[in-house]
């Protein structure tokens, strides 16, 4: 296995946004100067990584002429004008067929936009692209869609993490700075954990859905992949339609809970030690370990897919009915096994949801953040459905969820930042807060983690 970075990267590997929109502005750059550079990288690397299902640079070479018309004009229409964006291909686009990843939607062309998509668009943001998804977004592996797997770009011969498989490849490879991406169990996080990228998926309907493919409606997310906090502050902004208010210096020193190892499943040692190290750098003293959890792990776990299951099947019956041989194996075995979750255990699992929100808000009255490694595993090779973990075998689809499905079932925000390497693979560093405190976290951690 030959690892395809940093050597091979595209034009906007670990590049920040806020420095291309300075050099946008200081003329030194223009927008159809960085989309061609991601063209050109994408045209590179994606015959490797299979991150992008679609490109229409004629497209996107005209949005980004207008971008720099508008800036000649003396129009800017803020920090992510000009800029380069990839679209996951379960959110609609109007100028770019949308396939969701199935055979159900092949060459399917939306009447309009998501709504997060016309906000990217109103904030003068050039859209490159779609990348490619986990069929139906139901899946974490990202290696079953229409498309094909999309590869690691650290070692492509690894799976990416879904179900925003390319939108991750694609911002950890350079092909572009900035992706949007879904998260219904950890779709954002996990591929950006094992990518090597920042994914933040922000509280519970803080970005709107509507024109996103629903996959569980109490459950479902939408959110920035980036290369920075910083940079995932400014899409995350966009999205949801507010500004992040500058924050005040913190009254007190901020209270940090370290989820005790193990308390959602088995965790690769090597993970455990290189991501509580990165831990310790940017929370120093203030870790305190966190046990409550581990009680209520399997509670959880069975309650989302109680109300990921009911809501799954209700949005695909229909298919099921008519053209179950048009889904991927793994996708119909999923909804089949969705079928069978009876009404009364989707209210009980309604009520256990409430529940288990309260819980988190008062554990929230003792901490202000609660962290933990974002995957418990590095990224195994495409196709494959076990790992190793110590000295047994584990089921790769429920190891790479049960640290972020947790904060999907709560509705909290949760970010997945880069913590290093273990094994020639990276690695994230899972940071969650309160319900509602989206500004308050990316604001913290753009000050106080590294660019």
């Amino acid at each position: 296995m030959s690892p395809v970075l940093p050597a091979h990267a595209g034009y906007f590997f670990g590049r920040s946004v806020v420095e291309l929109a300075e050099r946008l502005r200081d003329s030194s750059l223009t927008s159809v100067e960085l989309t061609q550079a991601a063209l050109d990288s994408i045209e590179r690397l994606n015959p490797t990584l299979n991150a992008f299902v679609q490109v229409d640079a004629p497209v996107a070479l005209a949005q980004a002429r207008k971008a720099d018309d508008l800036l000649a004009q003396g129009q800017d229409l803020g920090p992510l004008h000009g800029i380069p964006v990839a679209v996951k291909d379960n959110i609609d686009t109007l100028d770019y067929v949308s396939t969701y990843g199935s055979a159900h939607f092949e060459g399917f062309r939306p009447r309009r936009d998501a709504v997060c998509v016309q906000r990217l668009r109103e904030a003068g943001a050039v859209i490159v692209g779609k990348t490619l998804t986990h069929e139906f977004a139901y899946g974490p592996t990202g290696d079953r869609s229409l498309q094909g797997a999309a590869r690691n770009p650290w070692v492509p011969e690894c799976i990416t993490g879904g179900s925003s498989a390319g939108s991750a490849a694609a911002v950890a490879s350079g092909m572009v700075p900035l992706a949007l991406g879904t998260d219904t169990g950890g779709s954002i996080r996990i591929p950006a954990a094992l990518c090597g990228v920042v994914g933040f998926k922000p509280s519970y309907a803080a970005v709107p859905l509507e024109g996103v493919f629903p996959l569980s409606s109490s459950l479902d997310h939408a959110g920035p992949i980036a290369n920075s906090v910083e940079d995932a502050r400014l899409l995350f902004e966009v999205l949801s339609g507010k500004a992040c208010a500058a924050t005040a210096t913190e009254p007190r020193a901020v209270r940090v809970g370290w989820i005790r190892s193990g308390s959602f499943g088995p965790v690769d040692a090597e993970v455990d030690q290189q991501v509580y190290q990165a831990a310790k750098q940017v929370f120093g003293d203030t870790l305190q370990e966190v046990t409550e959890l581990a009680a209520m792990a399997a509670g959880m776990k069975e309650t989302l897919l109680m109300l990921q299951r009911a809501e799954a099947y209700d949005v695909h019956a229909e298919r099921m009915q008519e053209a179950p041989q048009l889904f991927d194996q793994e996708v119909r075995e999923r909804l089949e096994l969705s079928q069978e979750v009876r009404g009364w255990q989707y209210i009980r699992a309604q009520r256990a949801q409430q529940q288990y929100q309260a819980q988190m808000a008062r554990l929230f009255e003792d901490y202000d953040l609660l962290v933990s490694p974002s995957v418990p595993i590095i990224a195994p090779p495409v196709n494959a459905r076990e790992t190793p973990v110590g000295e047994q075998l584990i089921d790769v689809r429920a190891a790479v969820l049960s640290y972020t499905s947790p904060w999907n079932l709560t509705g909290l925000p949760a970010i997945s930042l880069p913590a290093g390497q273990v094994r020639g693979l990276p690695v994230g560093l899972q940071v969650i807060a309160a319900a509602g405190e989206d500004e308050r976290l990316l604001q913290w951690l753009t000050h106080h983690t590294p660019t």
